[in-house]
């Protein structure tokens, strides 16, 4: 018989440490330019980076670390000189890459651009097109953030048939989690109840969620707990 054991509960210090270690695994990431600190198991990321994309791989880097509860993201993009873009230059930057991407339905979707945020709005018919639309944004220069608005279309798919689905889905993908969380469907709208014992755990399950049919949005309520 193997013996088993249960994770003892991680000091801010020793979280603080494996973060820091963690970004500087990262190639993605400078971990020069990101300060850490620890509050009870909540890291708060602070200073200045130069993309966008830098910004979100600094905040996946600290959710990945076992025993981190939260992530204050109080991290700035600050676009150095030669990467700078009008908002104008920005803007036709957004059409063209949203016109590129054969998943999204560009015709659908407006942008809106100010000091380098851009905020997407319009209706799509499934969730995968939002994310789409999202992701074909964020890598572009002189992009500081995106704001997602774009709305997703009712479906005539029935809650109980979506529900099915996901649970199928979350078998498949997260078979572990998938006997700790609950789902309740209405409307298209999703709603994940349970708890999981990491960030990754929790964006498998979101994921198996958001690409069944018929979902138009997912209210992840799941807690996170290391210790389960």
């Amino acid at each position: 018989m193997i013996a088993t054991t249960t994770a003892l509960p991680r000091t801010d210090a020793e979280l603080q440490s494996d973060v820091l270690n963690e970004l500087a695994c990262d190639s993605t990431v400078d971990a020069t330019e990101v300060g850490v600190q620890v509050k009870h198991g909540v890291v708060t990321l602070t200073g200045a980076i130069p993309s966008y994309p830098k910004k979100l791989a600094a905040v996946e880097a600290a959710h990945r670390v076992r025993g981190v509860l939260d992530v204050v993201n109080n991290l700035q993009v600050r676009i150095p000189a030669i990467w700078e873009r009008t908002d104008e230059q920005v803007a036709e930057a957004v059409r063209q890459a949203l016109k590129a991407d054969v998943l999204v339905p560009d015709q659908n979707i407006q942008s809106t651009v100010s000091d380098g945020m851009v905020t997407l709005e319009g209706r799509v018919d499934g969730w995968p097109q939002r994310v789409h639309a999202e992701e074909c944004v964020q890598r572009l220069t002189g992009v500081k953030g995106v704001v997602n608005l774009i709305s997703v279309s009712r479906s005539t798919a029935r809650a109980d048939e979506i529900k099915r689905q996901i649970e199928g889905a979350l078998r498949r993908q997260a078979e572990r989690e998938a006997n700790r969380i609950d789902v309740a469907v209405s409307d298209g709208i999703v709603t994940l109840a349970g708890t999981v014992r990491s960030w990754a755990e929790r964006n498998a399950i979101e994921r198996a969620a958001q690409f069944v049919p018929g979902v138009r949005r997912v209210d992840d309520r799941t807690t996170l707990d290391p210790m389960r």
